[in-house]
């Protein structure tokens, strides 16, 4: 499928195994791209599940992650499953956890730093010995993961300004980089 995708006149779109996904600035033109999308597999030999096919949509869940005008969400239940961890009472526990954040870091400003003490607790040549300094992290992690706000795609072009914020602090170094479009007032 991705092959014919790719040989085609296909218009810009997402591909995972069997997921499609199209976008644009109207309904009429995100219809239009995914009739194209459509067409070119049925013309390749592949089916197409009528009951698979929707859209267009101001919403959707694609891969685990909920896309809303463009932005890049948490969902909801993932948030409230996080939420409600308990503290791990082992490496493996620990490492779970970090695994299952892990995924949403981007999400979390200051991650690298904020886990630090969660990663002291894993290493080969350490105890698991959870302290005041891991729950803290643990509690902070949960809390900027409840708070998370919305991601927007990167953007390209002469008029916008990359700004790249840097802090040290007591676990290490922690970056982010922001973009400023002119007439948009976040970052």
């Amino acid at each position: 499928k991705e092959l014919e995708l790719e040989q085609g006149d296909a218009p810009e779109h997402l591909q995972y195994i069997d997921g499609i996904i199209v976008w644009g600035n109207t309904a009429e033109e995100v219809f239009e791209k995914g009739k194209k999308i459509i067409q070119i597999l049925l013309k390749a030999g592949f089916a197409v599940k009528q009951n698979k096919v929707k859209g267009p949509a101001q919403e959707i869940q694609f891969l685990g992650v909920k896309w809303q005008d463009g932005r890049h969400h948490i969902l909801t239940d993932v948030i409230n499953k996080i939420t409600v961890i308990s503290p791990p009472t082992s490496k493996k526990e620990t490492q779970a956890f970090l695994g299952l954040v892990g995924f949403w870091r981007m999400h979390v400003p200051g991650y690298s730093q904020l886990v630090s003490p969660l990663y002291q607790v894993t290493q080969k040549r350490n105890s698991f010995e959870w302290g005041p300094e891991q729950q803290q992290a643990f509690e902070q992690l949960k809390q900027e993961i409840a708070r998370a706000v919305a991601l927007w795609p990167v953007h390209t072009g002469p008029v916008v300004q990359n700004i790249l914020y840097t802090a040290d602090g007591e676990h290490g170094l922690t970056w982010s980089l922001w973009q400023k479009t002119p007439g948009e007032t976040r970052g």
